[in-house]
């Protein structure tokens, strides 16, 4: 099935039938509609453009790309929110962070909650709820790394806050490390954009993408999804490859 205003937002769908629909979110886009920016794009708004019912099941940040799943009715929504509840589907992110990290596999359990300050965000706490992130390296360069992540629990912002708690932030995160580009001097020696000219950043987002979802279909069988690469996260392993 073609939908139009799927396609003119650049959202790919991975996976379709009349009970679930998985996208292949851009970054920066929401997943919900905006409570104050009702021009806001979300993926939500645009299901609902064309499709009779749309049921949220997760969520992912605006400024993270990758792979979500909607379900179509509310039986469909119950059985999959059920998976999430109790932690029984395995949802792996892919993220480059900033370090040399030696471990071959880090299990990060350290509890979550928001920040008390009104600031916004999570913070590590021991008054915080379980979280746990298993994270193991994919690839490694001279100053970060590209890892998964298999999210046991799903806290709001877990990724972000682990990685930052334990050394390794995500590479651009402006939140929770202070980095909000990626600029190819950073690491190329001798770098020279030459004279007048502005350096733009190879990326500008959140280096985490939604990468993998096992899950058990309404229907009941087992089913098994991955998510592509944007091109600015593609582009960012290639330029750390080549320099770093």
């Amino acid at each position: 099935m073609s939908y139009k205003n799927l396609s003119k937002s650049n959202v790919d769908i991975i996976y379709e039938d009349e009970r679930i629909i998985a996208l292949n979110k851009p970054a920066g886009m929401l997943t919900l509609p905006d409570r104050f920016d009702k021009n806001a794009p979300s993926l939500v708004r645009l299901l609902e453009s064309e499709l009779p019912n749309v049921f949220v099941v997760h969520r992912i940040d605006k400024e993270t790309s990758g792979l979500i799943i909607f379900a179509k009715d509310a039986s469909a929504h119950k059985m999959l929110n059920e998976q999430f509840m109790d932690h029984s589907i395995t949802k792996v992110y892919h993220a480059v962070l900033r370090g040399s990290f030696s471990h071959d596999e880090l299990e990060v359990d350290i509890p979550i909650m928001a920040n008390p300050n009104g600031k916004g965000g999570m913070i590590p706490s021991a008054r915080g709820k379980y979280a746990l992130t298993i994270i193991r390296p994919l690839e490694r360069f001279r100053l970060a790394v590209l890892v998964e992540c298999n999210l046991i629990t799903g806290r709001q912002h877990q990724i972000r806050v682990h990685t930052a708690a334990i050394g390794y932030p995500l590479l651009i995160d402006e939140q929770y490390s202070g980095v909000k580009e990626f600029y190819l001097s950073s690491i190329k020696r001798k770098f020279n954009t030459g004279k007048d000219v502005t350096e733009k950043p190879i990326m500008k987002r959140l280096t985490l993408h939604s990468s993998y979802i096992k899950f058990i279909h309404p229907d009941c069988q087992e089913m098994k999804l991955n998510a592509v690469y944007p091109k600015d996260f593609e582009v960012l392993i290639k330029v750390l490859r080549k320099y770093a």
